[in-house]
């Protein structure tokens, strides 16, 4: 894979000072808070940032990326990424001691298309207003659905590897990073037939709507068996759903990490589209597939944007589950009191208090101490991970205080 010397200097560079802050002390230390946390022995609310409006934040040109190299600028891009939030809103975030490099993986996918209208548009930001049309509209349509073929180029990996040995030679290790699978069907089919037919259908076609997860379901263990005979999950991010994963127990000391399997890495489900039906439904629709598909994995990381506090009891049915999501539509305390004690809660603040007309800090910091106090009081672990972020009214300074903010709280409540 060609390089040019101007490449060449940039990526050695970037990786140069990231592996100054992965290979730190402190980068330490919060490592070992996670694998605390993430064994039930947290020594602090643990805090980590994600899914950032990177169009309003760059200050200095940093997250420029100049690389020509198609592949390589992904890897560019990934380190001033990383380096940028270290030096500005570190909060508790972990910064793997290694380069990691995508694998060359083919994904066909279900074979259905998303066919939508833009609502509203804004080109510098990705978020945007969606009107999605109804792919299923009679039951034959469900053979839309094909099975995932899962492949990886072992050529290009391999040059990969070669190029980024050398690159990177005397300034830091590679790892290849593989796949990681997204259960969470129901966002699928919301965007395949549109939220308001899907409530429609799951009162006066429930059948179809069975059929539609059946058949997902199938097609996913087809996937997942494809990617364990060709060992390409992903055990070497430390990272699901914007949650880091450092644990003792995985991967397993067993694994193979140059070919590894779903059994010794993590996966998310998440059923957002359920917020607005009854826990019932949750159980009737979504329990049952989760059921066959959770025990393929080492842990499942549950739940998003979806309220669960009204639902947990039915959560619980599902196997494997390590972490739970309190979202911003989750009564907290009704949510700290009813979950038990071998899952970790993981609030999700609201990324709203950044996009106001004005930045309230006294309203994020009761925002933080009142999660806290309800996952104290109930003897909760607890992380929280502000994501989401639409938008910071293109002030970045908003983030870097609501980290500043949120480590004095956390350490607060570690005393």
């Amino acid at each position: 894979m060609e390089l040019s010397e101007r490449d060449r200097n940039t990526l050695r560079e970037l990786a140069t000072r990231y592996m100054t802050y992965a290979l730190s002390d402190k980068n330490n230390e919060k490592r070992e808070l996670w694998r605390a946390l993430n064994h039930h022995a947290m020594q602090k609310p643990m805090l980590a940032i994600d899914q950032m409006p990177w169009n309003e934040l760059d200050v200095d040109g940093f997250l420029v990326c100049t690389v020509e190299n198609p592949y390589f600028r992904r890897v560019e891009w990934n380190l001033r990424a990383e380096i940028y939030k270290w030096e500005r809103l570190p909060a508790d975030m972990v910064l793997n001691p290694y380069i990691l490099l995508p694998r060359p993986i083919g994904n066909t996918g279900y074979g259905v298309p998303y066919v939508k209208t833009t609502l509203a548009t804004d080109e510098t930001n990705s978020v945007v207003a969606q009107h999605f049309i109804n792919q299923f509209e009679e039951p034959e349509d469900i053979e839309k659905i094909k099975t995932p073929v899962i492949t990886v180029d072992r050529a290009a990996e391999a040059d990969v590897i070669g190029t980024a040995n050398d690159l990177f030679s005397g300034i830091a290790p590679v790892r290849m990073q593989g796949i990681i699978l997204h259960l969470g069907f129901w966002d699928f089919i919301a965007q395949w037939m549109g939220v308001e037919n899907c409530y429609i259908e799951l009162m006066d076609r429930p059948e179809m709507m069975h059929a539609i997860m059946e058949r997902l379901t199938e097609a996913t263990i087809a996937e997942i068996e494809q990617i364990n005979e060709q060992g390409l999950y992903d055990v070497n991010g430390n990272m699901c759903h914007c949650s880091y994963t450092f644990s003792d127990t995985l991967p397993t000391a067993e694994c193979d990490r140059d070919n590894p399997t779903t059994h010794d890495g993590w996966a998310f489900g998440l059923a957002q589209l359920f917020t607005s039906v009854s826990p019932d439904i949750t159980a009737e629709f979504e329990v049952p597939y989760m059921q066959r598909l959770f025990p393929y994995f080492g842990s499942i990381y549950y739940g998003c944007c979806d309220r669960l506090d009204d639902r947990l009891d039915v959560i619980d049915r599902m196997p494997n589950i390590r972490k739970i999501s309190c979202s911003p539509w989750s009564d907290r305390e009704n949510f700290a009191a009813n979950l038990p004690k071998k899952y970790i809660m993981s609030n999700k603040p609201s990324p709203a208090l950044l996009a106001q007309s004005s930045f309230d800090e006294d309203a994020v910091r009761a925002d933080l101490r009142r999660t806290i106090a309800a996952a104290k009081a109930h003897g909760l672990g607890l992380e929280m991970i502000l994501k989401d972020i639409s938008t910071v009214k293109y002030k970045p300074e908003r983030l870097w205080r609501w980290s500043q903010i949120a480590q004095k709280e956390t350490l607060r409540a570690a005393l």
